[in-house]
């Protein structure tokens, strides 16, 4: 994909109402902390568009992010981080269930999950509700610089594994820093828009 544009369209907060797109869109999800503006800044070739922080949370809405006047990424909060009140998760929570119903141009979810580490309770419980949504979410296993080569593969399956994955998910290993797996999510993306 040749980004010839970006612009950050719409951001919905928890009580916007969902823009009415006409194009195919791309969810991105994971856990706070996890890499996600990272991932969405490497797939756009910029390095700070979407705002990447030292700390977790800072994505409080969802953005749409339109990519050559033909689709959107859709950069959604992230979950689980401790310093959120229980109130503002559960409405976060809300937001993204409520976008995941409503979007009618929703094509495909990314889960993004970090290989360094087995999956959590809270990527456990994402992925289970984004396959009860009717999606068969792509799982990004981010960070992929911070261990060694040798031990991807059992990375992998570790992560496989942890979340129960249904059989045939697709799995794509991602460093930001190396741009490996870029490639292979745009042409998933593509594929699916």
């Amino acid at each position: 994909m040749v980004i010839k544009s970006i612009n950050l369209e719409t951001v919905c907060g928890i009580t916007s109402t969902l823009p009415e797109n006409d194009k195919p869109e791309v969810a991105f999800a994971g856990k706070s902390n996890v890499g996600k503006s990272s991932l969405i800044n490497s797939l756009m070739n910029r390095k700070s568009y979407a705002r990447t922080s030292a700390t977790p949370g800072k994505t409080q809405t969802i953005n749409f992010y339109n990519i050559n006047e033909e689709l959107y990424l859709v950069d959604l909060p992230g979950y689980g981080y401790a310093k959120v009140s229980g109130k503002e998760k559960a409405q976060w929570g809300r937001m993204i269930e409520r976008y995941l119903h409503e979007s009618g141009q929703l094509r495909t979810v990314f889960l993004l999950i970090d290989i360094r580490h087995e999956p959590s309770a809270n990527d456990k419980i994402m992925y289970q509700w984004i396959v009860e949504q009717g999606y068969d979410p792509v799982i990004v296993a981010t960070k992929l610089d911070k261990i060694k080569r040798s031990q991807v593969q059992k990375h992998v399956k570790l992560l496989k594994e942890g979340l129960g994955l249904v059989p045939g998910t697709t799995v794509i290993p991602f460093s930001s820093t190396t741009k490996q797996g870029r490639d292979e999510i745009w042409e998933l993306i593509e594929n699916v828009c």
